[in-house]
């Protein structure tokens, strides 16, 4: 992302510039401010991996926006928060207009909330599917039975190349620094086996308000079901949040594990569609909103 010097002689005295790690308690009390569940730790974690750009007006953080590029064709957008002072006066549109500068001939994935929704269109994007985030107390959810040859078992740290594969086929793109910073931090990880070959697997992290269960990658609604069954009865007792895919099937058999749902952002992309595998794994549920 070319660097951008602040200029007091933008519109309306709001000028931007790349994000840097200081200005991470700021952007957190920004996502604060919007009763966003992300902790200091969240912001850390997925900036790591991104570029950021920040508007300031008068000294002051309005707003925030970062991308993460993800191999030579794909990226993602998220975290694009604009203080509510400032709502309306386009600065949305200028965040956005600077995290797709060099994006040109890359896929470029977001979620989008309600409000934001009107603006991604006008920037090309189009809607691709929904996500349903539900959260709640976990509880002890019952075992779904595997066919014979499957089973479930903890993932090893040597496995990080094996959920690479299954993540960037199940995704359609590559994330291979996401999948192994997540894999070293998260409380736990399950992979689903045939045969001693993995094919699908699932993480409980730490995230906002409690834990969140995501990636889930399987090759079917039943070995996604596995897999989750497993990380909420690990946590039961606890606050649990899962973001899935709405057309994964899993919204009923989610809530029956206590995990409502609270909201239903729209899943969105900028120029070719995701490219997956016909009958490879499929992404049941996501790691955030963020970075998808």
């Amino acid at each position: 992302m070319p660097a951008q010097t602040p200029n007091t002689n933008d519109f309306d005295g709001v000028a931007l510039r790349p994000m840097t790690a200081a200005d991470l308690p700021r952007a957190h009390a920004l996502s604060a401010e919007q009763r966003w569940p992300h902790r200091p730790a969240d912001w850390e974690q997925v900036f790591a991996h991104a570029e950021g750009i920040v508007a300031e007006r008068d000294g002051e953080m309005i707003a925030t926006g970062l991308r993460w590029r993800w191999g030579e064709r794909h990226a993602t957008i998220g975290l694009v928060i604009v203080t509510p002072a400032c709502q309306g006066r386009r600065v949305g549109l200028r965040i956005m207009s600077a995290l797709l500068e060099g994006l040109d001939g890359r896929t470029v994935l977001l979620h989008a909330t309600a409000e934001g929704r009107g603006l991604y269109e006008r920037l090309g994007f189009v809607r691709t599917g929904e996500l349903r985030q539900h959260q709640g107390i976990a509880q002890p959810a019952p075992l779904v039975a595997l066919p014979t040859g499957w089973r479930l078992r903890p993932a090893g740290l040597n496995e990080a190349a094996s959920l690479q594969a299954l993540d960037a086929a199940a995704r359609g793109m590559p994330r291979d620094a996401l999948v192994t910073d997540l894999l070293e931090t998260a409380d736990a990880c399950v992979v689903l086996d045939q045969d001693n070959e993995p094919r699908g697997f699932a993480m409980l992290r730490r995230f906002g308000r409690g834990h969140a269960i995501g990636p889930v990658v399987a090759p079917d609604a039943e070995g996604a079901k596995a897999l989750i069954a497993h990380l909420a009865s690990l946590n039961a007792g606890h606050f649990t949040r899962i973001d899935i895919d709405f057309a994964s099937g899993l919204a009923e058999w989610i809530e029956s594990i206590g995990l409502l749902r609270v909201d239903a952002p729209t899943t969105m992309v900028r120029g070719a569609p995701l490219a997956t595998q016909p009958g490879g794994p499929a992404l049941f549920a996501i790691v955030t909103q963020a970075v998808g």
